[in-house]
């Protein structure tokens, strides 16, 4: 077992102070076979950018990278690079999909390669009672540290009550949990349950809800739990959206603490909330109900030139309809939002 306990502290302050975790992409080239070059850069770009951990084999990954042989060379490859890089403590998260064998083993081989904890997509599970969701729960987290998962129905999670998560954030491996329901009842059930379960020292809150990170950050959470009323907050994001202009994202994260720490929450921060969730809604195609929600991420790394095109592992899986121009508006609505001259100047040494 890899527990919480045993990571080095500056990895486990990084997680408790709250960081940007971007949603690692997966750089193809034209014949859909992994580019090892712009998967290096990629991961290059987010340690320079100055996020504070990386999440990789997501879904923003894509999940087919199990059926391809991609899933441990991915992971690999991540740690690897990040070892090369850095020495700053970065969080290391991987992502663990399917029923209980398959993600048992991944969390395995996540964590013979160094990963400090895993993420936990549920999605394979749909049908099971909350009783099996909770057995399978605490077995992978016989493996690895677990960061909760609740991802969005509309791109394959399923819908789990506050007695879930109660019990979810009860399970002694669970380090942290990302909230991605894209709906705001769904994220108070996983604040009331961690709360209930009296885990919120323990189990740090990261926001995954790409299309309300700012007021998600600046919101001071306050739940009854029998002893009073604590303040819980989401303290950063592990986010599909942070796989993009992480720079501006991590200046961002920045201007929110200090917001909190002042008690504060100057109004042109909390305009910025419109104007990140208008460009979520060109990165992830809303409009055409999230087809192109990994194609936009890879659209804006095209752009740039971190990536060469805009592949999946899924042909299918390409921009939807008038996808280009919504993104074209917000690049040029937004400039403020965007790190394209951080990009610009260090490219060349990230490809090298």
């Amino acid at each position: 077992m890899k527990r919480w306990q045993d990571w080095p502290a500056p990895v486990l302050r990084t997680l408790r102070t709250g960081c940007v975790i971007p949603a690692h992409p997966l750089a193809l080239d034209a014949a859909r076979t992994l580019d090892l070059k712009r998967q290096r850069a990629l991961t290059r770009y987010y340690i320079d950018a100055g996020a504070g951990g990386l999440a990789v084999g997501v879904h923003t990954t894509q999940f087919a990278i199990r059926d391809v042989g991609l899933y441990r060379p991915v992971l690999e490859g991540a740690m690897q690079t990040a070892r090369d890089w850095t020495d700053w403590p970065l969080v290391m998260i991987a992502g663990l999909a399917g029923r209980t064998g398959q993600a048992a083993a991944e969390a395995r081989t996540a964590r013979d390669i160094g990963y400090h904890a895993g993420l936990l997509s549920l999605a394979a599970m749909k049908g099971a009672s909350e009783d099996e969701l909770i057995t399978h729960a605490e077995a992978i987290a016989r493996e690895i540290a677990l960061v909760g998962f609740y991802l969005q129905p509309a791109v394959g999670g399923i819908v789990l009550s506050p007695s879930f998560w109660r019990r979810f954030a009860a399970i002694e491996n669970v380090v942290a949990i990302k909230m991605a329901p894209f709906n705001r009842y769904r994220t108070l059930d996983v604040v009331r349950g961690v709360v209930e379960a009296g885990a919120a020292d323990r189990v740090s809150l990261y926001t995954g809800n790409d299309d309300h990170i700012v007021l998600d950050l600046l919101t001071p959470f306050r739940v009854a739990d029998g002893n009073g009323t604590p303040t819980v907050r989401i303290v950063g994001g592990l986010l599909g959206h942070w796989s993009v202009w992480v720079h501006k994202a991590v200046e961002l994260l920045e201007r929110i603490h200090a917001a909190v720490a002042a008690g504060s929450a100057p109004a042109d921060l909390l305009a910025l909330d419109s104007q990140v969730t208008d460009c979520n809604a060109a990165i992830f195609d809303v409009a055409n109900d999230f087809h192109g929600v990994i194609a936009g991420c890879h659209e804006i790394l095209r752009r740039q030139g971190l990536l060469e095109g805009i592949w999946c592992l899924d042909p299918a899986e390409t921009l939807g309809p008038g996808q280009k121009e919504a993104l074209d508006r917000v690049c040029a609505a937004y400039p403020h939002l965007n790190d394209d001259d951080f990009v610009r100047a260090n490219l060349n040494r990230w490809l090298s």
